[in-house]
């Protein structure tokens, strides 16, 4: 006989709802991240030569050309940042254009020395006006607000920040910043080692908890189902 309980069936069906909906959730994130991954891949096709105009006037990862002058003196080391599992930090430097805000440049990867007392040597050798190539990107950002630390301003330079945002990039500089920053093509000279995809997790991850939620959604459907039947009635022996 089925005769399910109403507090029972209360319980399931609000699981049941809540795993359709985180299911419904992850599978919009996949679908933001392949279009993301697609803007990504599409933003190479071409090359653009920036100038003076702001880096938001052009789309998110476009491929550009800027010229200006890389401020080796001031530069961040992005921590908390690995390349093949292995520690280890982003180096950031200003490149100095004429009548614009400074373009961050990440110049890409380089390894954790062992000791926080001792850090990577990215000095630059180049003096006067540059040319570099690359994609516009966002700042990474952190999976915990727990995880951020703006650069220490009593620090020397280069300073180490974990997931700082771009106000705080451009008090510990006291000048203006672009709000987005230049992946250096791994072509391009004044770089370390560069492997640049677009952020996030793969689509089918997402895709991936998504049918993961659905699937615990019916398994509360069948569970409440076989939970929900009773014994038949039957007379009883003497």
């Amino acid at each position: 006989m089925f005769a399910p309980t109403a507090g029972f069936t209360l319980l399931a069906l609000l699981l049941a709802l809540a795993f359709v909906r985180l299911g419904a959730w992850q599978w919009q994130r996949g679908s933001e991240r392949s279009a993301e991954r697609t803007r990504f891949e599409q933003g190479a096709a071409q090359l653009i030569e920036l100038g003076a105009r702001a880096a938001g006037a052009v789309p998110l990862y476009q491929r550009i050309m800027v010229r200006g002058q890389l401020d080796g003196r001031h530069q961040f080391l992005l921590d908390n940042r690995t390349f093949r599992g292995r520690a280890g930090y982003e180096v950031l430097t200003p490149l100095e254009r004429a009548g614009a805000p400074a373009l961050l440049v990440d110049r890409g990867w380089v390894p954790f020395t062992g000791t926080r007392s001792q850090l990577p040597p990215v000095g630059i050798a180049a003096s006067g006006s540059v040319e570099l190539t690359g994609r516009l990107a966002l700042l990474p950002g952190p999976g915990l607000a727990s995880g951020r630390a703006a650069p220490d301003p009593r620090a020397p330079w280069p300073k180490v920040t974990s997931y700082p945002d771009m106000q705080q990039l451009a008090a510990a500089l006291a000048a203006p910043l672009e709000p987005r920053i230049l992946l250096l093509d791994p072509q391009a000279p004044f770089g370390y080692l560069r492997e640049w995809h677009a952020p996030g997790l793969e689509p089918l991850r997402h895709y991936a908890y998504a049918i993961q939620w659905w699937t615990f959604a019916l398994l509360t459907a069948i569970v409440w189902a076989l939970m929900s039947r009773r014994p038949s009635g039957g007379a009883v022996p003497r």
